[in-house]
C-alpha cells in the first residue's frame, strides 16, 4: 500500500471549486466529524476532504453512517453530518432519515447526484432523492447554483438545530461540486416562513399555575422535548417544589432522576403500572414535549379522561393532534418552565395522590420469572446498571431487549439513553453507539442488541476494530424475533411464523475474525463475572448472553386496550 500523499489545502483567496465550497462551509459550522461512504457522485468532495482536517468515519453501510450520525448527535447536541453518493447510497440512507425525523434528531445529510445536465435521463445510479425524502425530512434541497451553496448550507444547519430539530438533506449534483466560482459566504438566515418560537405566551402559563393550584391529582409527562431544551433542571426543581410526580416516555429516560422518590417509572405499552394509572386517573396532566403516540396513549377512548390536559411543546402541530388540549403552551421546554417557576406558584394538595401511587409503586412493581437456568434478561440489565454504576451511555434496537432495558436501567441522568423510539428500527443500537462513543471517547458505551437486530448491521465490528473505539456489545440472544414472538404466542395463538431463528452465526468467532475479544455466557453467574471484567476497562468487547427464551415483556397493553388494562401485571 503505498503512503499517503500530504496535499496542502488550497488558500481560500481566489476562486474555489463547488467541492471546496462545500468544505469551508462545514468549517464555518464548526463540524469536527463526518459520517459517510464514498461513491462516483461525491468523489469530489471527497478529494476535498483529503486535503482538510474534517474527521471522516467510514462505516461499512450507509444505513449504519446515518445511525452512528443520530447517535453521536442524540448525545452531543450537535447535528450529525452524513455524506453518501446517489442513486443507492443515498436510498440507503432512508431509513436514518425517518428515523431522526420521527425522533426529532438534527441530522445534515449531503447526498451526491448526478449532474445537471442528466437528471431526468435515469442515468447510471440516478434517483430522485428530493421527491423520496421529501415526506421525512424537515426540508430537503437540491443545489442548481453554485453560488446558492453556501447560503443552503447555513440555513440547512439552522433549520436541523433549531425549534424542534429534524434531519435536512442538500442533494448536490457532481458538475455543482467540480465547477469553479468567488467563494460568497453568508452568516445571516433569512427565512421567513421558518420562526419557530421559543418563548410561551404569559396568560398560558399562568392559565397552567391556576390548574396546578387546583388539582387534587396532577401528574408531570417528560417526553423527549425536555432533554432536547435542556429543561431536565427545570423540570426537577417544578416536580420538587410542587410535589409532583413525574412519568417518563421512551424517549424521554433520563430527563428525571429514575432514583427520584416522585418518579413512577415509564408510560405505556410496557411502561409501569403506577405510571400508567397515574397517566389513567389524573386530574392534570402536563404534557412536557412529548407527542402523545399511540404507543404511550394505549386506547385514546381511555387515554386521561378525567384530566385537564396542559400541553408544553415547541412544534405547534403537536399540540392537539392527538389528544384534546384545553392548555397548549407553544415554546422551548426550558423557557416555558422557567416562565412557570417565576411565578409565585401554588402546591396542589395531593398529599393523597401521591400516598396511593407510592402504594401502587409497593403493590405492582415490576417482576421476573424465577423459573429456569437461563439468565434473567430483567436481572441481566440490573447487573448491567449495578457494574457501570448507573452512569453508561446506553443504546438499543427495537424489541424485547430496548423494553428490558428502558425498565430496568435506571436513566438518572439525561443524554445517556440512544434508542429508535417513533420508527422502530432494527439495527439501530449497534452503529448508534459508535456514533456516542465518538462524541464521548471517554465514556463507557454500552450497546444492548437483540440477536436478530444485531445481524442487521453487524459489519460495522470492522469499524469499532479498525477505530479502537471501546464500544461494549450485549447481545439478549433469545433466538428469536423476541418481540414478534411474544405478540405470537399472546394475540395469534402461537403460530410462530418466520419469527424463530435457530440457526446463527457464532457471535464470538465472528468477533474474534474481526480482532475483537468476546465471550458466551449462558448463566447469571457467568454474564456477572465477564461484566464485571469487561464493563470499565478501555476494549471493545462482544458478550453473547443466552437469555430465557420464551420470557416476556410485562406489564403490557393489548392493542386496542386502554392504560388500565395491563396484562402482566403481579401483586
Amino acid at each position: 500500500m503505498s503512503p499517503k500523499v500530504k496535499v496542502e489545502p488550497k488558500p481560500l483567496e481566489g476562486t474555489l471549486s463547488g467541492a471546496e465550497l462545500f468544505i469551508e462551509s462545514l468549517k464555518k459550522e464548526n463540524v469536527e466529524v463526518v459520517f459517510g461512504y464514498p461513491g462516483g457522485a461525491v468523489l469530489p468532495l471527497y478529494d476535498a476532504l483529503y486535503r482538510n482536517p474534517i474527521r471522516h468515519i467510514l462505516a461499512r453501510h450507509e444505513q449504519a453512517a446515518i445511525h452512528a450520525a443520530e447517535g453521536y448527535a442524540r448525545v452531543s447536541g450537535k447535528p450529525g453530518v452524513v455524506i453518501a453518493t446517489s442513486g443507492p447510497g443515498a436510498t440507503n440512507l432512508v431509513t436514518g432519515i425517518t428515523d431522526a425525523m420521527m425522533d426529532s434528531l438534527p441530522l445534515v445529510v449531503f447526498t451526491g447526484q448526478v449532474a445537471t445536465g442528466v437528471i431526468g435521463t435515469d442515468a447510471f445510479q440516478e434517483a430522485d432523492v428530493i421527491g423520496i425524502t421529501m415526506p421525512i425530512t424537515k426540508h430537503n434541497y437540491q443545489v442548481r447554483d453554485l453560488k446558492e451553496l453556501p447560503r443552503i448550507i447555513r440555513e440547512a444547519f439552522h433549520i436541523a438545530t433549531t425549534g424542534r430539530p429534524g434531519p435536512v438533506l442538500i442533494d448536490i449534483p457532481k458538475d455543482i461540486a467540480t465547477t469553479i466560482t468567488e467563494p460568497n459566504f453568508v452568516t445571516e438566515v433569512d427565512l421567513p416562513g421558518y420562526q419557530p418560537n421559543f418563548s410561551p405566551n404569559v396568560l398560558q402559563v399562568k392559565k397552567l399555575a391556576d390548574a396546578l393550584a387546583k388539582a387534587k391529582k396532577p401528574v408531570i409527562l417528560a417526553g423527549a422535548g425536555v432533554l432536547h431544551g435542556n429543561a431536565s433542571e427545570e423540570l426537577l426543581t417544578l416536580a420538587e417544589e410542587l410535589n409532583i410526580p413525574v412519568v417518563n416516555t421512551l424517549l424521554g429516560l433520563g430527563s428525571f432522576p429514575a432514583e427520584h422518590p416522585l418518579f413512577l417509572g415509564m408510560g405505556g405499552m410496557h411502561g409501569t403500572y403506577t405510571a400508567n394509572m397515574a397517566l389513567y386517573d389524573a386530574d392534570l396532566l402536563i404534557n412536557i414535549g412529548a407527542r402523545f403516540d399511540d404507543r404511550l396513549t394505549g386506547s385514546l377512548q381511555h387515554f386521561a379522561t378525567k384530566a385537564t390536559v396542559a400541553h408544553i411543546d415547541i412544534d405547534p402541530a403537536e399540540i392537539g393532534k392527538n389528544v384534546e388540549t384545553q392548555i397548549p403552551i407553544v415554546a422551548d421546554s426550558k423557557e416555558a418552565l422557567k416562565k412557570l417557576l417565576k411565578l409565585e406558584l401554588t402546591a396542589p394538595d395531593s398529599e393523597e395522590w401521591r400516598m396511593e401511587l407510592n402504594q401502587n409503586k409497593k403493590e405492582f412493581p415490576l417482576w421476573n420469572s424465577e423459573d429456569g437456568d437461563e439468565i434473567s434478561p430483567q436481572r441481566l440489565m440490573e447487573k448491567i446498571h449495578e457494574v457501570t454504576h448507573g452512569d453508561a451511555i446506553v443504546t438499543t434496537d427495537v424489541g424485547q431487549h430496548q423494553m428490558w432495558t428502558a425498565q430496568y436501567y435506571g436513566f438518572s441522568k439525561p443524554n445517556k439513553w440512544i434508542t429508535s423510539g417513533g420508527l422502530g428500527t432494527m439495527g439501530f443500537g449497534f452503529p448508534a453507539a459508535i456514533g456516542a462513543q465518538i462524541a464521548h471517547p471517554d465514556e463507557t458505551v454500552v450497546a444492548v442488541a437483540g440477536d436478530a437486530g444485531f445481524q442487521m448491521t453487524l459489519q460495522e465490528l470492522g469499524l469499532i476494530a479498525e477505530l479502537n473505539l471501546p464500544v461494549k456489545i450485549i447481545i439478549y440472544n433469545n433466538q428469536a424475533l423476541g418481540m414478534v414472538r411474544q405478540w405470537q404466542e399472546s394475540f395469534y395463538e402461537e403460530r410462530y411464523s418466520q419469527s424463530l431463528l435457530p440457526s446463527q452465526p457464532d457471535f464470538v468467532k465472528l468477533a474474534n475474525a474481526y480482532g475483537i475479544r468476546a465471550y458466551s455466557v449462558s448463566t447469571e453467574e457467568e454474564a456477572e463475572r465477564v461484566l464485571q471484567e469487561t464493563l470499565l476497562d478501555r476494549e471493545s468487547v462482544l458478550i453473547d448472553c443466552r437469555i430465557k427464551p420464551k420470557e416476556k415483556v410485562y406489564p403490557m397493553i393489548a392493542p386496542g386496550k386502554g392504560l388500565h388494562e395491563m396484562i402482566g401485571v403481579k401483586p
